[in-house]
């Protein structure tokens, strides 16, 4: 079976093969469903073009989504930190992704796909620059020759697609360390995080790596590759960079720092939430069929349902435990529930789906105080949203999709875990002994955005 994120599109000479090719990408297709879908496009008279270009629009719409998604992540992070960072946090979102989609290009997109493909390019390819190897990126055709070549690469609309998912993973991490990290360690580290930690365990599973072909880890759209390893490195970071002064008082009591605009933070979940259907649905990678569409449609009301079951249940449970219902863990659990549904949103019924976003949901409510008890400052909830919720989801892929297993699924989340963590943290200690990575006690009790970026994001406030 053919990796979710393989970057090779494909073909034979055969007219139904080449219509197959497509389809071929999305996650648990099986054969005899390929070979009645390439049939049916054959005696439909669905010609190689018009299931290229459906299959292409499908990857740019979700890519346009998934870029949606960092204005989300600025809003929440601008709403959630105080009003004295909420500059240095809209320049970290900015920043962050121009470092992602650069390294990306450079190093990391043919780490996670190895061999030659078309953003490299070959000797005779005419793809390089100079004698660095570094690709001119140019509309790509396809041509007769391409379409008869099995090993056509992939087109430019997959790199664009998936290279927002690279940008996600940074995002993640850019939450949970607000407030009291400088802009110019936090970017070396998004520059190795998204050059080669990112890339190298996404090549085990969408890149046809040892986690897929050995151990069948299912992981649809990035529970575990996208929103855990987010997770995983901020987690290290959080550890080796300390909490905020005046978080944690000695006697283990937490002081609460309010966030600067709720508005802002419930913008940005509904930025989110909207843009994840491009994460998801457009994960499929095929719409080329009816069967296509269909799933699409599918994955799109289930990543819905996710989402609704983690905001009500974080609402619920809030309420239960804390007799308010805070607003925050309904944002937050609200991103629960798109997470945890993100491993595998296809084979779940609306019911099903809702439910594992539900516990999602809840995982929040209780994973917030459970850090603060180990004085873990996670300023916007990132690491129980992203690395918990992403562990359960990749988790709760075993209970809809019948060729998931358990114990495989919990391997491959440890491996990943375990080396993403690890090196992360190695990065951060290198990256702290080296330059420093927190501002000194002046600047941050003046606040990030006077003493670093220069501008208030309210300065008649001030």
């Amino acid at each position: 079976m053919i990796s979710k994120f393989s970057p090779k599109l494909c073909g034979t000479a055969a007219l139904a093969s080449l219509v197959l090719a497509f389809p071929v990408l999305a996650q648990e297709a099986t054969a005899p469903a390929e070979a009645a879908e390439a049939a049916e496009a054959v005696l439909t008279g669905v010609s190689v073009d018009v299931v290229f270009i459906l299959n292409s629009l499908l990857m740019l719409i979700g890519g346009f989504l998934v870029f949606f998604m960092a204005a989300g992540f600025a809003m929440v992070e601008a709403g959630m930190v105080r009003t004295k960072n909420v500059s240095m946090q809209l320049l970290k979102n900015i920043s962050l992704f121009g470092v992602a989609v650069l390294m990306y290009y450079l190093i990391g997109y043919n780490l996670m796909y190895p061999g030659d493909n078309w953003l490299i390019g070959t000797s005779d390819g005419g793809g390089y620059l100079g004698a660095f190897g570094i690709a001119i990126l140019e509309a790509v055709g396809i041509t007769a020759e391409q379409a008869s070549d099995i090993s056509y690469a992939a087109t430019s609309s997959d790199f664009f697609f998936q290279v927002m998912f690279c940008a996600t993973a940074a995002s993640i991490v850019s939450g949970t360390l607000a407030e009291r990290i400088r802009i110019w360690p936090f970017l070396i580290f998004t520059v190795v995080l998204t050059g080669l930690i990112y890339p190298i365990q996404a090549s085990w599973k969408w890149g046809g790596g040892f986690l897929d072909t050995q151990f069948g880890f299912l992981d649809f759209a990035g529970s575990t590759v996208v929103h855990s390893v987010g997770g995983w490195a901020a987690l290290a970071g959080a550890i080796l960079l300390g909490a905020r002064r005046g978080k944690y008082n000695a006697n283990g009591t937490v002081n609460a720092m309010p966030g600067s605009s709720m508005p802002l933070a419930t913008l940005g979940m509904f930025i989110l939430w909207l843009g994840w259907f491009g994460f998801n649905g457009a994960s499929q990678l095929a719409m080329g069929s009816v069967g296509d569409v269909a799933d699409v449609g599918r994955i799109m009301a289930n990543t819905n349902a996710g989402a609704v079951g983690g905001a009500l249940a974080a609402m619920v449970c809030a309420a239960i435990v804390y007799k308010k219902v805070d607003l925050t863990f309904v944002i937050n659990g609200a991103l629960a529930g798109l997470v945890s549904i993100t491993a595998e949103p296809l084979t779940p019924g609306l019911g099903t789906a809702m439910l594992i976003g539900g516990v999602g949901g809840i995982i929040v409510v209780f994973a917030v105080p459970l850090l603060d008890r180990f004085k873990i400052d996670d300023v916007v909830g990132a690491i129980p949203v992203h690395l918990f919720a992403g562990i359960w989801g990749t988790i709760a892929v075993v209970f809809t999709n019948g060729e998931a297993n358990l114990i495989n699924q919990l391997i491959s989340i440890v491996i990943v875990g375990v080396f993403v963590f690890v090196v992360s943290f190695v990065v951060w200690f290198i990256i702290k002994a080296t330059i420093g990575l927190r501002p000194s006690e002046e600047d941050e009790e003046l606040g990030l955005d006077k003493a670093e970026v220069g501008i208030e994001a309210y300065p008649e406030f001030r």
